[in-house]
């Protein structure tokens, strides 16, 4: 581990960024050494929480005196591609961003694209692709070391398709070591399917370059199997968010941060799970947040390939638009890239406007770390 500490800033301490307060706090090779966020009260709790004295009220007047080795921009959705872009042309080494890193596909584009030309590390965020586990599945299987890949489902896409399917079709792209080339989606309610926000149900298939189709469904669906039940009654169940993928006589089965191998089958046909061991890790209370930042740094310190990018993000972005766009076309399929960058998709209003503007403010004491 390098002796020298990377310096690192946090812009945005909402209830995200005090996570990632906590990891780089905890870190031997890290040191908070300036805070931006708005919200004065806030700011001053969370300084004091990690012991930083350098507060700011934003990304731009915090760059004026400091430039940090690491910028996490912990922002609500609105306002990272202005922080994001501040940081590359400050020269920051390293930058992370979280989903959706951005509404518009025209201002991913900017961000990566303001990174990549500075020679800047664009990182993604919180997503459980990076996770330590998934990260050593998805390399053997793109190894080879179950054979070829012949499929692969996802189950429950989630309602907000920038949020929680941006999990899914992140973890397929790493799993797939590829890219989507071709969406068809069926949108569910129908009064989801024509607006601008990342609110629809989706059922449909993905054509992967690599010549696997790859279909995916929507999570809630009627219990069949409950006589309580039936589909008047309006009540469903919540499918667990998931992936599968198999070869001849293997699957890799992911869920967030749970991953099993099967391997070969009993007697009776059911498949076998694989008494595997991965590689043991630190910091693991931090969840996959840690596999995330750690990934970042190492990508710093000896140029090894990210566990997800920023370019990573900006792709799960415009597979989510493509998914919105074939069901407003009445599930006709399209092809990506998309050659028209404005199209826009609206998160829910927590992750957009920040939970603030939205009625579920923090307090204080919650700020500093006093309650659970």
């Amino acid at each position: 581990m390098n002796k020298t500490k990377h310096k690192v800033a946090i812009i945005g301490c909402g209830r995200l960024g005090q996570q990632y307060g906590m990891a780089y706090s905890t870190f031997p090779d890290t040191e908070i050494v300036a805070i931006a966020e708005y919200n004065p009260e806030r700011r001053k709790a969370v300084g004091e929480r990690f012991g930083v004295k350098a507060l700011y009220p934003d990304a731009e007047s915090m760059l004026k005196e400091i430039i940090p080795d690491i910028a996490a921009v912990v922002t609500p959705t609105k306002w990272m591609k202005e922080s994001v872009i501040a940081c590359a042309e400050a020269g920051v080494k390293g930058v992370s961003t979280d989903k959706p890193l951005a509404a518009t596909l025209s201002d991913a584009d900017e961000m990566v694209e303001a990174c990549e030309s500075r020679g800047v590390i664009f990182a993604g965020g919180n997503l459980a692709r990076s996770h330590n586990h998934v990260q050593e599945a998805a390399k053997w299987l793109i190894e080879g070391k179950f054979g070829e890949i012949k499929g692969a489902v996802i189950a429950n896409m989630g309602e907000r398709i920038s949020g929680g399917s941006v999990q899914s079709i992140s973890a397929i792209r790493l799993f797939m070591n590829g890219d989507v080339e071709e969406v068809i989606c069926w949108g569910n309610p129908p009064e989801t399917i024509n607006t601008n926000d990342d609110l629809m149900g989706s059922s449909g298939i993905f054509k992967m370059d690599n010549g696997i189709t790859v279909p995916f469904y929507e999570g809630n669906i009627i219990d069949a199997t409950n006589p309580r039940t039936n589909p008047s009654s309006g009540e469903i169940t919540q499918v667990k968010m998931g992936i599968d993928v198999w070869t001849d006589d293997s699957l890799i089965r992911w869920f967030w941060d749970d991953v099993k191998v099967f391997k070969g089958f009993d007697e009776a046909g059911k498949r076998k799970v694989l008494d595997i061991e991965f590689t043991d890790w630190n910091w693991k209370e931090y969840g996959y947040l840690t596999s995330t930042i750690r990934s970042l740094i190492n990508t710093i310190e000896t140029g090894s390939k990210l566990a997800i990018s920023g370019h990573d993000l900006r792709q799960a972005l415009e597979v989510a638009i493509a998914m919105k766009l074939s069901a407003q076309l009445g599930n006709a399929p399209v092809k990506l890239p998309l050659p028209d960058r404005s199209h826009t998709m609206i998160p829910a209003d927590g992750r957009w406007l920040g939970k603030d503007l939205t009625g579920i403010p923090q307090s204080y004491e919650d700020a500093l770390g006093l309650t659970n």
